[in-house]
């Protein structure tokens, strides 16, 4: 276990086993330095914790749990492509997409359950520019997704 793991274990947090691709699409790809990681959804043994539109059927509280878990999900993702988190040079970038209603506002709360999450993970390491969205649906119905650009050595 990588002292990142380590840590991660005394919070309680274990890694699961990185989500295989639903669709066409690859969960990682690599180019010179940098891990781009496609996007992850709040799934937590197998089911989604954050169902339908924050505003409406989602809560703040719920929906910053759900990115935490969608970040989650990623360090999963870069577990599985570079065979341990130590190899994480910088967490570069972090897109959190939200589920919401049009007068929904609080997307940066939201967000900020992934980023405190890459922040506990890496330290100043895991602080990161970010992208945070709100759209219509998202896949599954899933009320957040998380997508990264990672650098590592």
């Amino acid at each position: 276990m990588s002292a990142i793991e380590a840590r991660l274990s005394e919070q309680g947090i274990l890694l699961p086993q990185a989500a295989a691709p639903v669709a066409n699409y690859v969960p990682f790809v690599m180019t010179g330095n940098l891990l781009f990681l496609a996007g992850q959804l709040p799934l937590k043994e197998g089911k989604l914790i954050a169902v339908g539109k924050l505003g409406a059927d989602v809560s703040l509280d719920e929906g910053a749990e759900a990115a935490r878990q969608c970040a989650i999900n990623l360090l999963a993702q870069i577990k599985a492509a570079l065979g341990g988190l130590d190899r994480v040079q910088r967490v570069v970038r972090l897109g959190v997409f939200v589920a919401s209603l049009p007068d929904f506002a609080d997307h940066p709360k939201v967000a900020n359950g992934a980023s405190d999450l890459m922040a506990l993970a890496f330290g100043e390491a895991g602080r990161h520019v970010r992208t945070t969205v709100g759209c219509p649906s998202l896949p599954l119905n899933a009320a957040v997704e998380a997508d990264a650009i990672i650098e590592f050595t």
